[in-house]
């Protein structure tokens, strides 16, 4: 299976790379830098991993770039995930609509320009493929200065639902995998007692733990949940 996946040089994008490639799936694999550890993986998987140097601000040239210079249309695409995203947390009275326009272009734009053209090659080799957006908890509770980061990821979440809607009749399915706090680049400027207030808002009092994440994903990439779309799939160590 041939899976494109956005944000692969850390976190959990990168994580989700080696998840997919332990167990034989070809990845089509998309971000802006190129870190120490996703050179090595590439080192590892020379023929199953592809890397795509891409900012995905770059809307107008998704199609072109990606899909046929890149991937080309003889090669089937079986599922794609939208990972990517940049963060600009403030708080509401401190809106810049710059940044937040770069966000949501990122976040929300850049992913509904790339779940078309990925449905549009799913359709040209009649596949019945399978789209993960990642979204956030932050959507559902609320946590100070990430209002403008969770609409974003709310957006995703409704553009999901539709898809799931208009495509499920000829089999291409899409979900949410809504992921809770976990310990990643993104996180790592937090005090302990900022983290400690997070965890404490969990079932579990503990931060989410990546490869749970990533294995819900291939999950949901894969023809064992052939019967789930449209829905929001929580991993948030019981947060809501």
């Amino acid at each position: 299976m041939n899976i494109v996946i956005t944000g692969v040089s850390k976190g959990l994008g990168l994580y989700l790379c080696k998840i997919l490639l332990e167990k034989s799936y070809n990845v089509f694999g998309i971000s802006r830098s190129k870190t120490i550890e996703l050179e090595d993986l590439m080192s590892m998987y020379p023929d199953s991993f592809k890397w795509l140097n891409y900012n995905l601000n770059n809307t107008d040239n998704i199609r072109q770039d990606i899909f046929k210079n890149w991937i080309g249309f003889d090669i089937p695409i079986h599922g794609l995930v939208n990972n990517a995203a940049t963060a600009y947390d403030d708080i509401i009275t401190n809106l810049d609509i710059d940044s937040l326009e770069q966000m949501f272009t990122v976040n929300v734009f850049a992913s509904m320009i790339l779940t078309k053209f990925a449905i549009r090659h799913m359709l040209l080799h009649n596949i019945k493929g399978s789209i993960v957006h990642i979204s956030s908890i932050s959507v559902h509770t609320g946590y100070k200065g990430l209002s403008m980061y969770a609409a974003t990821k709310g957006a995703l979440e409704a553009f999901s639902k539709n898809v799931a809607r208009e495509w499920g009749e000829i089999g291409i399915r899409s979900n949410c995998l809504v992921a809770g706090f976990m310990e990643t680049e993104m996180s790592s400027t937090l005090t302990n007692e900022q983290k400690n207030r997070i965890y404490n808002r969990t079932a579990l009092k503990k931060s989410v733990e990546i490869n749970s994440v990533a294995e819900t994903i291939e999950f949901l990439i894969s023809q064992k949940s052939n019967s789930i779309t449209g829905q929001n799939i929580n991993v948030d160590s019981g947060t809501i």
